[in-house]
């Protein structure tokens, strides 16, 4: 059963309907071919899937190159015009220079961090054994691309029964204006419709119904109630990336040594 109605006491933005509980039937029937990805691991004890916030790499490292082009451009056109001018310039001017020169700074280090930052995958990890998940979450603010503490990984461990799925689509800033769909994941206070966190779950509202009632499925009923996939698991750390520069620069997974012991093994 989908739910037309918010079941979260503050809905996602753009949010258009809540998919079934962690403990309820599934709305749909996970199929393979439709899906982009194949689970990077499953067994009988925990199943990861893949998962990313951006559904393109590469894109971001041209339009930051382009924007610090057009700003060291419009850096040195100002000072030739500056040396050239016999009358001083206003301050008003001057601090109008100094936004526009400023803001292309900020905008092509943001562009450039959150494509080459972003680790190569982000995945989220169902542990049957112990009713958990452990979601390798990519942390970013777009106030301080330069900062090193304000973009990093961290691994959030929930209970799979304080999980919420809600289906979202919103208009992105496009030439011609864009749908963009997406699954949110939304982490309810224990017993109660409260969200306390949320974090992005897929791209594409058909996508993410089918991901998300293959975690109901598994941590439900196992490993035997999954469908055959027929592509292996992507090596998300060691493919081929020679054509991707962001993909390159981009760290592989790592997990803290302790939360990839527990969330790989029953208690």
């Amino acid at each position: 059963m989908i739910f037309t109605t918010p079941l979260l006491s503050k809905a996602a933005p753009g949010w258009q309907h809540d998919l079934p509980g962690p403990n309820e039937s599934p709305s749909t029937e996970p199929y393979p071919p439709a899906l982009s990805n194949p689970p990077n691991h499953v067994d009988d004890v925990y199943l990861e899937l893949a998962r990313a916030t951006l559904r393109m790499r590469g894109v971001g490292v041209l339009c930051a190159i382009s924007v610090f082009a057009m700003t060291a451009f419009f850096t040195a056109f100002l000072i030739m015009i500056e040396s050239s001018s016999p009358a001083p310039t206003s301050l008003l001017i001057i601090i109008i220079e100094l936004s526009v020169i400023g803001f292309g700074i900020w905008l092509g280090a943001y562009m450039w961090r959150m494509d080459v930052a972003a680790p190569r995958d982000e995945p989220i990890r169902f542990n049957r054994a112990n009713h958990k998940v452990y979601v390798y979450r990519f942390r970013h603010n777009g106030l301080r691309p330069f900062s090193r503490s304000a973009w990093n990984v961290r691994v959030e461990v929930y209970d799979w029964d304080d999980l919420r799925a809600e289906a979202c689509s919103v208009y992105g800033p496009m030439g011609t204006g864009g749908l963009i769909e997406t699954v949110t994941m939304a982490v309810v206070k224990p017993g109660t419709n409260q969200v306390i966190d949320r974090f992005h779950f897929a791209h594409g509202i058909r996508q993410g119904e089918m991901y998300w009632a293959m975690a109901q499925l598994f941590m439900q009923q196992g490993l035997q109630a999954l469908p055959t996939f027929p592509r292996p698991p992507r090596d998300w750390n060691n493919e081929d990336v020679r054509f991707n520069l962001a993909r390159r620069l981009a760290p592989k997974v790592q997990w803290p040594a302790d939360i990839d012991l527990e969330s790989r093994t029953a208690p």
